[in-house]
């Protein structure tokens, strides 16, 4: 909810982007891979972000951040604070920094958990960004908004980012991402028949395994591995050849062909680390075998936590007796309700106040 003063909003800025699931290919969007195919998802829950949009002399502060998951609402300076309770938030508007003569009040809201391992972190940037450039007489593509998101982790946060989860919010959808040469990639999206769309939706369940996703040692173990001259990168390969075999499934209509890329990618996500499958992920990974799933994606680079993304069979019934059985089977265990986004970021304008009068 925007914070009440007496002031009025000269304008009120919505975006949203989607999340990413069952990205086959991950890991090799990355600097130390070099080249990358990657397949990836875009589905709702989305991150939504608002800007009330104020005269500057109106308001104490340039800019008040209300970062609704977390219950917090503090006022930054975005020329002068360095990055502190939020970093990626703040690291973003410094990036973006507003107009002197504007004040913002902005609001953040993410559908899916923190620590899912979905891309809701750079969706929020890329969502961000989107909002703030339309304050901006030229506006960037979706391609340079995902670019300049990737630039905010990688160069002003330090932090190690491959580039498909910033494409995926950017562009929505169902795409196969191919990086010729790290970060510089293209974007094909897959269209795809109207009735395969729905039946892809109706067969995927992303699920939680309830605890947020840390494994920034394991996956630097593995970077400094994979980075060292000489050393094995066949399992690289291999998870490029499973987003090529998810692109080709999905264009076939093949799902049991889909569900086996899933399943192998997985495979190889392991043989990268043992710990980039966890335990958690391997029970629910055996109760979707049970009942009849084709095949399961570590979401995101692996590790503790986060989720999986299943493809259910063809039975409705039985990807409800699975989603019953989740509690039961791990009281952490939790579905997450999703749907394909035929959309990538969006960005548009409301009627401010005075305009609704």
């Amino acid at each position: 909810m925007i914070e009440s003063n007496t002031a009025q909003p000269l304008r009120i800025i919505n975006s949203v982007a989607p999340i990413r699931i069952c990205d086959t290919g991950g890991w090799t969007d990355t600097w130390f891979a070099g080249h990358g195919k990657i397949f990836n998802i875009g589905v709702a829950p989305y991150v939504e972000v608002q800007l009330a949009v104020y005269a500057r002399e109106t308001r104490p502060d340039p800019i008040t951040l209300h970062v609704e998951n977390y219950g917090e609402r503090y006022s930054i300076d975005p020329i002068q604070a360095n990055p502190a309770r939020h970093p990626l938030l703040e690291a973003t508007l410094a990036e973006m920094a507003p107009p002197a003569n504007l004040a913002l009040e902005i609001s953040l809201y993410s559908g899916a958990p923190a620590g899912c391992a979905t891309g809701t972190s750079a969706a929020v940037v890329v969502a961000l960004i989107g909002a703030l450039d339309a304050l901006n007489p030229s506006r960037m593509t979706p391609h340079e908004i995902a670019y300049r998101a990737h630039r905010v982790e990688v160069e002003r946060l330090g932090l190690q980012s491959g580039i498909q989860d910033q494409l995926c919010a950017a562009y929505g959808g169902i795409n196969y991402i191919e990086m010729f040469v790290y970060p510089y990639a293209t974007v094909s999206p897959i269209r795809i028949p109207t009735t395969t769309w729905w039946e892809l939706e109706r067969r995927l369940l992303l699920v939680f395994l309830g605890q947020t996703h840390s494994s920034s040692a394991i996956h630097e173990q593995v970077i400094a591995r994979l980075e060292q001259p000489g050393s094995d990168t066949s399992q690289l390969d291999a998870l490029r050849q499973a987003a090529v075999r998810s692109r080709d499934a999905l264009y076939a209509g093949d799902f049991a062909a889909l569900g086996r890329a899933m399943a192998d990618n997985t495979a190889a996500q392991r043989a990268l680390h043992s710990a980039l499958v966890s335990v958690d992920a391997d029970q629910l990974i055996q109760l979707a075998q049970d009942y009849g799933a084709l095949g399961w994606k570590v979401n995101g680079a692996g590790g503790a936590g986060g989720s999986l993304t299943l493809l259910c069979g063809a039975s409705a019934s039985a990807k409800r007796e699975l989603v019953r059985a989740l509690p039961q089977a791990n009281p952490r265990f939790q579905a997450i309700p999703l749907a394909l986004s035929r959309w990538g970021l969006r960005v548009w304008e409301s009627a401010a106040p005075s305009a609704q009068l």
